[in-house]
C-alpha cells in the first residue's frame, strides 16, 4: 500500500473508534439510568454491575451497531477530506477513483472480519454475562416474559422426535432433578405410549435418567398393558441443559453450537425455528454489510456538496435507518411468517448492493 492508502486507512480507524467509544458511553450512561433500580434491588456495586452486567451489555450494543459506527465513521472523516479538498487534489493527480476505494475497501474487510469473528465466538459469550443479569433481576418482573402453560409457571413441554413428546411440571436446576414427568408417543392421531413419573434425575454416571414411582402404558394391537416401577431407567434425547425456557438461547451459542442445534431440532422434528436461522444467517450477513456500508458511506461523502458535513451526515444517518428498517421487517416476516430465513438475513445487503452501485455510476471520477 501507498502512503495515501495508510493515510486512509489511519482516518478510518480512528475515527471509527472515536464512534465507538463515544456512542458506547452514551449507551451504557442511558442503560444505567434504566436498570439503577435493579442494581439497588441486586445489592450490586458499580463493580459488581460491570462483571456482572455491562461486560456482556456493551459487546451486545457493539454487535448490533458496529455498522452503524463504520458508517458513521467513513461518512464524517471522508466528507472532512472532500471539503478540504484533498480527494480533488488526489484525484487531479493522476488517481484513478477506483484506486482511491481501495483504502476503504481494505479497511472495510479488516472491520468485516472482525465483526465476523466476533459474532461466531466472542459475543456469544459475552451474551451469556448479559441474559444472565437479565433473567436473574429484570426478567422476572416481567409478566410479558414469564408466561404460563395454563396455570403452571415452571411447566416445560418439548418434542423429542417427530412421534415423542415429553413434559416436566418443575426442573431443579441445581439437583438436576425434575418433577411430575410424563412422555407420550403417538402414532398418526393415536397414543400408543405414555410413561408417568413423580421424579426424574439424572444420573451422571451412566448419562441416562433414573425415574421414580413411574407409571407406563402401552396400546397396541393386543391391547392396553400397564406397568408400574418403584425405579426406571430411561435413555433419552434430552439433557439437563435442555430443560428450560431460556429467552436468550440464540444469542447466546456460539455459530458451531448453533447451528449443532438446529440440526438436532430438526431431526426431533422441532417447528419454529425460523428464529435460529435467522440468526445464523445474519452472523455472515451483518459483516457483509459492513463492507457495504464502507463503500456505500465512502461514494456519499467523497463528493463536495454545499452544507458540507451536515449534509453527508444527514443522508447517511437516512440511508443508515433505511438499512436498520428493512432489516427489521424482513426478521419479522421471517420469524412471523414464511418468509425464507436466509433471505430475510441477506435481503438487506442485497438490496443496498444495488443502491451502492446506483451510486458508484452516478458519481464523478
Amino acid at each position: 500500500m501507498k502512503k495515501i492508502d495508510w493515510y486512509i486507512l489511519k482516518k478510518f480507524l480512528v475515527t471509527f473508534i472515536f464512534c465507538l467509544l463515544m456512542f458506547t458511553v452514551v449507551a451504557v450512561a442511558v442503560d444505567s439510568s434504566e436498570k439503577m433500580d435493579e442494581f439497588v434491588r441486586a445489592g450490586l456495586n458499580t463493580k459488581q454491575a460491570i462483571n456482572q452486567y455491562y461486560l456482556g451489555f456493551v459487546p451486545y450494543i457493539w454487535s448490533i451497531l458496529f455498522p452503524l459506527f463504520v458508517f458513521i465513521a467513513v461518512i464524517f472523516f471522508t466528507s472532512k477530506m472532500a471539503n478540504r479538498s484533498e480527494i480533488i487534489a488526489l484525484l487531479a493527480s493522476g488517481t484513478s477513483y477506483n484506486r482511491f476505494l481501495r483504502a476503504y475497501f481494505i479497511g472495510g474487510l479488516l472491520l468485516a472480519g472482525l465483526l465476523w469473528f466476533g459474532s461466531r465466538y466472542w459475543i456469544p459469550k459475552a451474551n451469556i454475562v448479559r441474559s444472565n443479569f437479565q433473567t436473574k433481576y429484570v426478567d422476572k418482573n416481567d409478566p410479558t416474559k414469564n408466561q404460563t402453560y395454563g396455570n403452571c409457571m415452571s411447566c416445560y413441554y418439548r418434542r423429542i422426535d417427530s412421534n415423542t413428546f415429553v413434559g416436566i411440571r418443575e426442573f431443579d436446576t441445581t439437583n438436576k432433578i425434575a418433577r411430575g414427568f410424563f412422555m407420550e408417543k403417538v402414532k398418526g392421531n393415536k397414543m400408543i405410549y405414555n410413561l408417568r413419573a413423580e421424579t426424574m434425575r439424572w444420573d451422571t454416571a451412566i448419562n441416562k435418567w433414573q425415574l421414580t414411582n413411574a407409571a407406563e402404558r402401552t396400546i397396541d394391537s393386543m391391547g392396553e398393558r400397564f406397568t408400574q416401577h418403584p425405579q426406571f431407567t430411561l435413555a433419552l434425547n434430552l439433557k439437563p441443559e435442555e430443560l428450560g425456557k431460556d429467552l436468550y438461547l440464540k444469542d447466546k451459542l456460539t455459530t458451531p453450537e448453533l447451528i449443532d442445534f438446529i440440526k438436532k431440532e430438526r431431526i426431533r422434528g422441532t417447528e419454529g425455528l425460523n428464529t435460529y436461522l435467522v440468526e445464523r444467517y445474519r452472523r455472515s450477513a451483518t459483516p457483509a454489510s459492513v463492507l457495504l456500508l464502507t463503500l456505500i458511506g465512502a461514494v456519499i461523502a467523497s463528493r463536495r456538496t454545499r452544507g458540507g458535513s451536515g449534509v453527508h451526515i444527514a443522508v447517511g444517518i437516512s440511508i443508515a435507518a433505511l438499512f436498520i428498517l428493512s432489516d427489521r421487517f424482513s426478521t419479522v416476516f421471517a420469524t412471523k411468517g414464511n418468509f425464507p430465513p436466509m433471505l430475510a438475513a441477506w435481503l438487506p445487503n442485497i438490496f443496498f448492493a444495488g443502491v451502492a452501485y446506483w451510486l458508484y455510476r452516478r458519481t464523478p471520477k
